[in-house]
């Protein structure tokens, strides 16, 4: 379990043969072969740990359903440590199981007025039941709140902070990133599916 809340970007050190090696630091601390570490959003078991890297096995399904297969040495990526009990939860719940990957549609600084970043990502319409206003999502494992909705994109407003401390200050238009929706929506449809 995770918050959302990123602690360090890593550097992509290699990605090949479903094994990727991330450079850390402050992931390092106290991580222990077998751990969970979310990469970009996605819990993955570290698998080793060697000279100041990370070593993850990515499945074909990870592949298939995360961007995490775009990487490239060089490109950075969000890292959370697992929840540990009694942290505070300053984000959301966020398993770090991604349900899709979409494109970023448009990243614009609003001139003057505090600097905010209004980041548009495109909506797939099968996952459109979750995304609701002031809801929460997990883009690239960062803990998110919906600012605007409509039926093909959603809106988020990036404080300088989250800009600053994630890897969101080199996302562009057509990136693709992962999208974890509430867990909360997805159990709450799933009880009222079965009551009918």
């Amino acid at each position: 379990m995770f918050t959302g809340l990123v602690e360090e970007t890593g550097r992509v050190v290699t990605l090949s043969g479903g094994r990727l090696g991330v450079a850390a630091e402050r992931a390092l601390e106290g991580t222990r072969v077998g751990d969970s570490i979310a990469v970009n959003g996605c819990c993955l078991t570290v698998t080793e740990i060697a000279g100041g890297l990370l070593a993850f096995d990515l499945l074909e399904e990870t592949l298939a359903r995360t961007s995490l297969g775009a990487l490239r040495p060089g490109s950075l990526v969000n890292l959370e440590r697992a929840l540990a009990v009694g942290e505070r939860l300053g984000g959301h719940f966020v398993q770090g199981h991604v349900d899709t990957a979409a494109e970023i549609l448009r990243l614009e600084t609003e001139p003057a007025g505090g600097g905010d970043t209004r980041l548009t990502i495109a909506l797939p319409g099968e996952f459109a039941r979750y995304v609701v206003f002031k809801g929460s999502i997990a883009v690239d494992g960062i803990s998110l709140t919906v600012a605007e909705v409509t039926p093909e994109a959603f809106t988020l407003c990036i404080i300088p902070h989250t800009l600053a401390h994630t890897h969101l200050h080199r996302a562009r238009a057509g990136d693709r990133v992962n999208l974890e929706f509430d867990l909360l929506a997805k159990y709450v449809e799933g009880l009222l599916r079965a009551r009918r």
